[in-house]
């Protein structure tokens, strides 16, 4: 399993961001700090999510999903998941879909930038 982020200026925007997204979340690769330990951080915000067992459910989604497709995730990169609405009527297979789908955008995206 990989590290995650915790600190805030981490999850902060950059210039060379590579950026994917579906209708449960939004995904953020960056290039990592730390080259060969790449990490992901998942955020739920409580504007989007107003009760905390919301904001619980998709982080656990997200990191299901994460732990899923973690062949999918380059090691040059640090990637900031941001959960959407949408992801709490989400099922496990669209979900799992919707993550490979913009993994592979991410690292096809990562692969042209080098």
């Amino acid at each position: 399993m990989r590290n995650t982020i915790k600190k805030h200026e981490d999850f902060l925007l950059g210039e060379n961001d590579i950026n994917a997204q579906s209708e449960f979340f939004y995904v953020r690769g960056m290039p990592t700090k730390f080259p060969g330990d790449a990490r992901y951080g998942i955020t739920a915000t409580k504007r989007t999510f107003k009760l905390a067992v919301h904001r619980n459910r998709a982080k656990r989604l997200l990191r299901d999903w994460i732990r899923h497709h973690e062949d999918l995730l380059c090691d040059n990169l640090d990637y900031v998941f941001v959960a959407r609405h949408g992801i709490l009527n989400a099922t496990r297979d669209a979900g799992r879909t919707a993550m490979r789908k913009a993994l592979a955008y991410i690292k096809k995206l990562n692969a042209t930038k080098k």
